[in-house]
């Protein structure tokens, strides 16, 4: 018994005692600093396949490290210009997911890493510090898919956008610096695609186009708020979504969701936008990663069942 104690206590490793977000109820649950020689696999898996998002994005994601590596304490995701063969489809809309089934050639690649299957939330503070890359056709984002389609297929059971942006540094001459700097937060629910909805800001934030900065959403049963840098920039309110069909208060976003970091290169959003297409200039385009953190209040704080994480630490 002794021994396995000792087991247990070895396995039991410490979460840094980072400063908590205002307030003395969160606790830290959660967090990658990406310090480590390779990216962590038990928090991350990759996705593999040139599905293109249901966007008609241009890339291929493979799990390939000249794609996605931990660089100098960042995790670097790397959109590179390469032509490659890969999966048509991803692996949950294939016959059979071990296999690639119908392949299909791709002038792009890059990467997508998600927590699914590893860890997911039901509410909490989620934050990314993390420099985007710029240019016509780039479009990193931070967001997350709910661990199980509980209400139904996209977007019934909802997602949520931290962060997006497309064609940052582009000229734009609506833009307060003439260089394209809006970042979105955005929420997508309602009924089964194409019947989906969302509800979202757009704001001009000149301060992304230089440096790090960290993106984060404080998600509570009632409500959601973005944040750029610490200042609030928008707020959903439970009153402003729901999932069709559904009586459940809160629904869809009163599951657990998990965590995605990918960066896409062209697709609808970036290519109806900006000088509209794409631009091979100034590539290989780069996302980095300085640290994900996850805090938590406690059930008594949220005044609703225990907001528990799913799939472990």
């Amino acid at each position: 018994m002794i021994r396995r104690l000792l087991a247990l206590a070895a396995m039991a490793v410490p979460l840094p005692a980072f400063a908590a977000p205002a307030g003395d109820d969160w606790q830290l649950v959660w967090s990658d600093e990406f310090t480590g020689p390779a990216i962590d696999s038990a928090k991350w898996s990759f996705d593999v396949d040139c599905w293109g998002g249901g966007n008609n994005e241009r890339q291929c994601y493979t799990d390939h490290q000249d794609n996605a590596r931990i660089v100098d304490g960042a995790l670097v995701i790397t959109a590179l210009r390469e032509t490659v063969t890969g999966p048509a489809l991803p692996a949950s809309q294939r016959a059979n997911p071990a296999k690639p089934g119908e392949l299909v050639k791709r002038d792009y690649t890059s990467a997508r890493l998600s927590t699914r299957g590893k860890a997911s939330w039901r509410f909490g503070r989620i934050e990314v510090r993390a420099k985007l890359p710029q240019g016509q056709g780039t479009w990193p984002a931070i967001w997350m898919l709910p661990e199980a389609n509980s209400y139904g297929p996209w977007a019934a059971s909802g997602e949520i956008d931290i962060l997006e942006a497309v064609n940052l540094g582009v000229p734009c001459k609506d833009c307060p610096t003439g260089k394209e700097d809006t970042i979105l937060g955005t929420l997508h629910f309602g009924k089964p695609w194409p019947g989906n909805t969302h509800k979202g800001d757009e704001v001009h934030k000149p301060a992304v186009l230089e440096g790090f900065h960290t993106y984060a959403i404080a998600w509570e049963p009632d409500r959601i708020v973005w944040q750029f840098d610490g200042e609030t920039y928008a707020v959903r309110q439970r009153s402003e979504w729901f999932t069709s069909g559904s009586t459940t208060p809160g629904a869809p976003f009163d599951q657990p969701f998990h965590l995605i970091l990918n960066l896409a290169f062209g697709g609808g959003l970036a290519e109806s936008r900006g000088l509209k297409g794409v631009s091979d200039s100034n590539f290989p385009k780069r996302f980095l990663i300085d640290w994900v953190r996850v805090w938590q209040k406690s059930p008594t704080s949220v005044g609703t069942a225990p907001a528990g994480q799913a799939g472990g630490q």
